[in-house]
């Protein structure tokens, strides 16, 4: 039988590179995106399609309802990806920012988890693959509320590792830097949709945000493929006892060594300066 994956944030990126590359590796893949659009190209592609909205519970149950449905209620594998950034600075973030932010990278994530939760514990496996980042860990300006959501899947993800400890139900985070998608583009309507530039004490630096966010192809240093991720993602599916961490892209590797062996406010000083740059 072929493992069944339910993977969200198909419809580019992480999510459309995990999706087709693990169909290939022959998965029963579960490609599903916020979009009519997107699912339509799914479809068109081979792949087994449906919406899913994360801020949407409805929307999650009904997926997860399908995937159920048509696998006769076995799922090996969860990878919650779909996400986007709002950029901002913190004092410019309200609640509805806020808010929306977390519906989309946390709870529709949780409440997701939650429901694949019993099943896996009844077949007696499975995986949950969080596709964090190396905000997850390290602080950046104007990324709060990106930093926030990252902080927060970090803290539900390592509690539920250990909740599920002796299930045979693994819980992975991936934590990438700067990976090629689309990501930027969605950030750029993001911030115009929830900050008031014009009326911000930092309306003069959102300039050089702006800049970065809108600059064509990679917009710093180190960024890579979005097969990087596949490589973990496949590592966390198949390894008999997966990594609780993977890191992806030199950055990571180098803010994880630096967090371990930096006093906080000598790392502030190298994040402050780095942030600024980007």
């Amino acid at each position: 039988m072929k493992k069944t994956i339910l993977i969200t944030g198909c419809s580019s990126g992480i999510g459309y590179c995990v999706a087709k590359a693990l169909h290939q590796r022959g998965y029963r893949v579960f490609a599903t995106a916020r979009r009519r659009e997107s699912v339509e190209m799914l479809l068109a592609e081979g792949l087994e399609s449906f919406r899913l909205n994360l801020t949407d519970s409805n929307s999650i149950h009904f997926a997860f309802e399908e995937v159920m449905r048509r696998t006769n209620g076995e799922l090996y594998a969860v990878f919650n990806n779909g996400a986007y950034g709002l950029p901002g600075a913190v004092e410019d973030l309200n609640r509805d920012a806020l808010r929306a932010q977390f519906e989309t990278n946390v709870f529709g994530w949780q409440e997701l988890t939650n429901l694949a939760i019993p099943v896996m514990r009844r077949q007696g496996y499975g995986r949950i693959i969080q596709n964090s980042s190396v905000l997850g860990f390290v602080s950046l300006p104007f990324r709060g509320a990106y930093n926030a959501s990252k902080y927060a899947i970090e803290g539900l993800s390592d509690t539920l590792r250990l909740e599920l400890c002796g299930s045979n139900v693994y819980v992975s985070l991936i934590e990438p830097g700067p990976i090629a998608s689309q990501f930027r583009m969605n950030a750029v309507k993001a911030l115009a949709k929830y900050i008031d530039i014009e009326n911000s004490f930092h309306r003069e630096r959102y300039q050089g945000v702006l800049k970065r966010l809108n600059k064509q192809g990679p917009a710093v240093p180190f960024t890579l493929p979005p097969e990087a991720v596949l490589e973990r993602v496949i590592h966390a599916l198949e390894a008999a006892k997966p990594q609780p961490r993977y890191y992806v892209t030199f950055p990571t590797y180098l803010f994880g060594f630096l967090k371990r062996i930096l006093s906080t406010r000598v790392l502030d000083v190298l994040l402050a300066k780095s942030g600024n740059n980007n």
